[in-house]
């Protein structure tokens, strides 16, 4: 014979309500229902609880165990991977901030990339070079338009000295 299906419930059926209502994750509200169902007596079973919620009697008796030892806090709490560690670190950031606020700068994105290979020694892909400088730093590569080697260098000053008087 199993043992007797008994939990304290600490919050009142009216807030249980109310937080089921306001919140917007399914799993919160999953389980929320399932508290609320408890403190309003319309369960009675933990087998009813995972028929109607569609889940195994295993993960109610999970959720019921960290309500139990933390509270509605900690049956809630949402976990978050911590992620891989970025490649470039604040040296190799400030690094890169200084060089594309020089007046020479990079003429391409792949010129950056080869930069932080030859002078870090970082392998970085190119469109992830290209995100961290347009977006995370905001800058863009500045590079003189090309000039016709034909082009007479007199002739375009004569240009220029001309332009200014007529305007």
């Amino acid at each position: 014979m199993s043992r007797p299906f008994k939990i304290e419930i600490t919050e009142s059926e009216e807030e249980l309500k109310k937080r089921l209502q306001t919140a917007r994750l399914a799993d919160q509200k999953e389980k929320l229902q399932m508290l609320w169902w408890l403190e309003s007596g319309q369960i009675s079973e933990q087998q009813e609880i995972g028929e109607r919620l569609g889940r195994d009697t295993s993960t109610i008796t999970r959720w019921l165990q960290k309500y139990r030892s933390g509270g509605l806090a900690s049956l809630l709490e949402i976990k978050k991977a911590p992620g891989a560690t970025p490649k470039m670190n604040e040296e190799i950031i400030a690094a890169l901030k200084r060089e594309l606020e020089t007046g020479e700068g990079f003429t391409s994105y792949g010129a950056i990339v080869e930069w932080l290979e030859k002078e870090h020694g970082l392998n970085m892909e190119y469109g992830t070079v290209y995100a961290w400088v347009r977006y995370r730093f905001g800058a863009k590569l500045k590079a003189p338009r090309p000039k016709s080697h034909k082009q007479d260098e007199e002739v375009v000053q004569g240009f220029k000295k001309n332009l200014v008087r007529c305007c």
